[in-house]
């Protein structure tokens, strides 16, 4: 995908859904489902996208045995989605029997596996919430343990807050993806997120994909709105 924007579709109905679609697939080309919608619609919200021809990131953070997420992984790999996710602190063994059975489902179906990404620490996560977790040192050591596991059990890429990108790419080299939520252009509130950057700032520190959701699907005119966040990612 040559597009950096990836849009959350983070919305209660597939009527919502659809109508973002239909302001946004001329701009986006990657749309994230979530939770929130999948357990409604299943399989139906991503036979959605595909009807607009984009790209599906299914953002379900799988966190089980390794069996049980590799046959979840098999699964996915039959709704032809582009990415989704793993939670990396699940352990190496289940990224890398996802990896497997996402690549194996793959080649019988004759299609490209789907980018498989571990999510390390959310963005919504500080130094105090780690502490609650019996997790010492700083955010960013944790971050960089996390992607160390994620790049030796073999999966694409991970999920991380822009303020750890830079760090992250230094560590898996460029081609591991790095997907970056958190985004908030200039001017918007941070809402629920902690850790936080700017559009360019994330792409600049080493992001291959933004993920952004509520900057442009609350906007009162969401297609101007990512118009907007890919200008300044160009520097326009």
């Amino acid at each position: 995908m040559k597009s950096k924007l990836i849009v959350a579709l983070d919305v209660d109905t597939i009527k919502e859904a659809e109508n973002l679609l239909k302001k946004l697939h001329k701009e986006v080309e990657i749309f994230k489902i979530g939770p929130q919608l999948f357990t409604r619609y299943g399989p139906r919200i991503i036979k959605t996208v595909h009807k607009f021809k984009r790209g599906v990131f299914l953002d379900l953070k799988l966190h089980d045995i390794p069996n049980t997420v590799a046959n979840t992984a098999t699964q996915i790999t039959r709704l032809k989605v582009f990415m989704f996710t793993v939670h990396t602190q699940g352990g190496s063994e289940m990224m890398r029997k996802a990896q497997g059975a996402a690549a194996e489902e793959a080649g019988k179906m004759g299609i490209k596996p789907p980018v498989i990404l571990g999510v390390t620490v959310l963005s919504s996560f500080n130094r105090k919430d780690l502490r609650e977790l019996n997790v010492s040192g700083a955010v960013d050591e944790q971050v960089a343990r996390l992607v160390r596991l994620a790049r030796k059990a073999g999966i694409g890429g991970v999920v991380l807050s822009p303020k750890e990108a830079a760090g992250a790419r230094k560590i898996a080299g460029r081609d591991f993806i790095i997907v970056c939520p958190g985004i908030r252009p200039a001017g918007y509130k941070k809402d629920d997120q902690k850790r936080t950057a700017g559009p360019k700032k994330a792409i600049e520190s080493g992001a291959d994909y933004i993920v952004v959701g509520r900057p442009v699907i609350k906007a009162a005119r969401p297609g101007e709105a990512a118009r907007e966040i890919l200008a300044e990612i160009k520097g326009d």
